[in-house]
């Protein structure tokens, strides 16, 4: 009894020993299936860039810089007073209009008086012709006061351009401007980083599209910082430059050629507007970033395991080619 016990304790331990090596192979290959699938297909790129609107500042008429008020990576206002332009050329324009105006008005007085006079005047004291000389004298003076006065307009106008001031709120950026520089209209000369507008393009694969939604949870881990900027999906781009349409000699296509076994996935601007930035974590336009896109809106109501399910279930199957885009994600090309 006691052989028999100690051969069938044997068996029934090479038998483990047979299903433990069998059972660590298959989720191996499991692990190993799924993985590849993550890294393959999973909506995340390490092609994201931190992105921001640049206001352009260029001053609306021409001058010498008498105050310049900013220094360079300052933070300003909107509103704020950049630099100011010598003022004195244009308060000299604006006291001449007034003048030019006061003497249309007294001249527009005078004529509206001659033409009310004629015109209670009977046709033997005075002809038709003439009160109609002396009414358009007054309608010719007062067009003449309205010019006037537009000029005038304009005048106060052109001084109080002399301020520049600041469009948006943000940082003055690559500053190169000094007093004593002359401005020259609609040229350039301070740019402004607006600091309302930084959102995160995130460049992914096209073989990732179906598997992030517009709305999104979306996590862009910076180089060098640990915490995520959390944002949501925004938009995706609807279109990409395409190299073989650009005609070449004689206008015909320029077809480049692919090697049929190499096939490089075409990457497509995702855009994601951030929620909330972590504190410590500067926002600087152009850093590089790792973005990850988590399936539905609240993930921070997810727990890990629900999260580690819901990738594996994914993952599942796409190996097994059941895969599909998420129904409303992205509109079609006639949906708004």
């Amino acid at each position: 009894m006691a052989q028999r016990r100690n051969g069938a304790f044997r068996i029934a331990q090479h038998v483990l020993r047979k299903v433990a090596t069998a059972g660590i192979a298959v989720v191996a290959v499991l692990v190993a299936l799924v993985t590849w699938d993550q890294y393959n297909a999973g909506p995340w790129t390490r092609d994201g860039r931190i992105r921001v609107q640049v206001a352009s500042v260029a001053p609306e008429i021409s001058g010498k810089i008498t105050e310049l008020r900013i220094v360079d990576n300052q933070f300003v206002r909107k509103g704020d007073v950049l630099y100011v332009i010598d003022p004195f050329d244009f308060d000299v324009a604006l006291h001449t209009n007034k003048a030019i105006l006061q003497q249309k008005v007294a001249d527009l007085n005078v004529k509206e008086l001659q033409s009310e006079r004629r015109r209670r005047l009977s046709d033997l004291a005075s002809s038709t012709e003439e009160k109609q000389v002396y009414e358009g004298s007054a309608l010719q003076a007062k067009a003449a006061v309205d010019s006037a006065q537009e000029q005038v307009r304009q005048a106060e106008i052109n001084l109080r351009r002399t301020e520049v001031r600041s469009p948006v709120n943000g940082i003055v950026t690559n500053l190169l401007l000094r007093e004593g520089d002359y401005a020259h209209q609609g040229a350039t000369n301070v740019s402004i980083i607006d600091t309302d507008s930084y959102w995160v393009d995130g460049y992914f694969e096209e073989t990732k599209l179906a598997r992030l939604c517009v709305g999104d949870r979306a996590e862009a881990k910076l180089m060098g910082y640990s915490a995520p900027i959390v944002g949501h999906v925004a938009t995706v781009t609807r279109g990409v430059s395409v190299s073989n349409a650009a005609a070449a000699t004689q206008g015909l296509p320029n077809v480049d050629p692919v090697y049929t076994w190499v096939r490089l996935a075409q990457r497509v601007p995702v855009r994601i507007m951030i929620d909330k930035v972590p504190p410590g974590v500067p926002l600087v336009s152009g850093l590089t970033a790792t973005v990850t896109i988590r399936d539905g809106k609240d993930g921070d109501n997810e727990t890990l395991l629900q999260r580690v399910r819901a990738e594996l279930e994914s993952s599942f199957f796409g190996l097994v080619g059941e895969a599909s885009a998420r129904p409303g994600c992205i509109s079609g090309p006639s949906s708004p």
